[in-house]
């Protein structure tokens, strides 16, 4: 691939993705989600998906979108309260939610992509959240063992790219879109401008652009 093909429309893009993929997104919220490839995935007709984020939008808005269409199959993250839709689907046995302690979350997410299977936390253990899961005892304390999350897909939104692709964030838009950019086998970033490679600021790139394989430009204001 040329860096020149990594530069993509938003459909072209998510036609990379199938049904019963596992797909990371990006986002806070409403805060750093990649607006127009989740726009896309909810017109794609996608099904059976595992999504994996920290919360899933509100009912038919952002994220939630996606349960509304009756895409998803699982979701894997930790902070469900905007969208009550979750819950009633769950408990409903339409889908699976595998709840993970925040900060467990963003480590298995990082471990992912610096090639750690697996590793110890504190959070979680004598709860449900730990029931099946190996632990140890370090210097007195109990630990859970939790293993690295991967993904097919990682829909990321960034502030700035250059036509290589390493990607620089706009502050709290950051959040989780690092760690999943380095955790998928197809990384997609949608993003607000996208300059001649040089003029991006090194000390400014989070993302290098060898963990980016597609690039968006947003269309929409």
């Amino acid at each position: 691939m040329t860096f020149d093909e990594k530069i993509c429309t938003a459909a072209e893009a998510v036609a990379a993705i199938r049904s019963g993929d596992r797909i990371m997104v990006g986002s806070f919220g409403n805060s750093g989600y990649p607006e127009e490839l989740v726009d896309a995935v909810a017109a794609s007709g996608l099904k059976d998906l595992t999504i994996i984020s920290n919360d899933l939008g509100s009912p038919g808005i952002g994220l939630g979108k996606f349960l509304t269409n009756r895409q998803v199959k699982a979701l894997i993250g930790n902070y469900y309260n905007w969208n009550p839709e979750v819950a009633a689907a769950r408990n409903a046995g339409a889908i699976e939610v595998t709840l993970v302690p925040q900060g467990t979350f963003a480590e298995a997410i990082r471990a992912a992509g610096v090639g750690i299977p697996a590793f110890y936390a504190a959070a979680g253990v004598g709860t449900e959240l730990a029931q099946g899961k190996p632990t140890a005892v370090f210097d007195g304390r109990t630990y859970v063992l939790e293993r690295a999350i991967h993904a097919e897909v990682a829909l990321v939104r960034a502030y700035q790219a250059d036509t290589l692709g390493n990607l620089a964030y706009y502050k709290t838009a950051r959040n989780f879109n690092p760690l999943m950019a380095m955790a998928a086998r197809l990384t997609i970033a949608e993003v607000d401008q996208i300059v001649p490679a040089g003029e991006l600021d090194p000390e400014c790139i989070v993302t290098p652009h060898l963990f980016v394989d597609k690039l968006v430009r947003k269309v929409k204001p």
